[in-house]
């Protein structure tokens, strides 16, 4: 690809985040188009249809979280503190922006979504064994665990803004990370959340 054509992708990916998370997968793409100052045929050249463009986005998202947890991976210092830089970069990335675009109605199971979950996962699962292994991560949690609140955390409420949710998002992401610390005060009610479990059909 092109330098020029590989940078007009990029904005139209980017833009498409911003609206996603701002009015929902549903979204005018000629609005896209408008935000990432682009024309209507250069979008359409990059992404045929709406399913393109949303899978692009949600493979983007997946594979910035993944390099935020391959930064945290490659840190030696505390396990805890690089845990920590990941879960707030990975809210940084809106992950939790991810769940409105999964609802709709596309190929889940597309190649490209699958690799790019997978690196996600296999990452995310490093971080996590380690900093346990260290005695600083309770046991009882597991990656589907981390993953499922950093995209509740990073989701604004239903009836809110995105502003809203930015006031408190930091706050509320150091409460969930104190509650990770080992020891525990508490137990947890059921079985950790494994990502088998929370991608099994129901």
């Amino acid at each position: 690809m092109r330098a020029d054509a590989a940078r007009n992708r990029e904005r139209i990916v980017d833009a498409a985040r911003e609206l996603f998370v701002e009015w929902g997968a549903e979204v005018p793409l000629d609005e896209v188009a408008r935000r990432a100052g682009v024309g209507n045929a250069t979008l359409y050249r990059h992404f045929a249809d709406r399913d393109a463009l949303v899978r692009g986005v949600v493979a983007h998202v997946t594979d910035s979280v993944a390099a935020r947890a391959r930064t945290a991976l490659a840190d030696d210092g505390d396990p805890f503190d690089a845990l920590c830089r990941f879960v707030f970069g990975a809210v940084e990335e809106r992950i939790g922006a991810l769940c409105p675009m999964i609802s709709h109605a596309f190929d889940r199971e597309h190649p490209e979504l699958l690799a790019a979950r997978d690196r996600l996962d296999a990452l995310v699962a490093r971080l996590l064994d380690r900093a346990q292994r260290a005695g600083a991560v309770r046991p009882d949690v597991a990656v589907g665990d981390l993953l499922m609140a950093l995209s509740q955390l990073s989701r604004p409420l239903p009836g809110t803004g995105c502003g809203q949710l930015e006031q408190f998002m930091a706050r509320h992401v150091r409460l969930f990370l104190d509650g990770l610390r080992a020891p525990a005060p508490s137990r947890l009610p059921g079985t950790p959340a494994t990502l088998e479990a929370l991608r099994r059909p129901v």
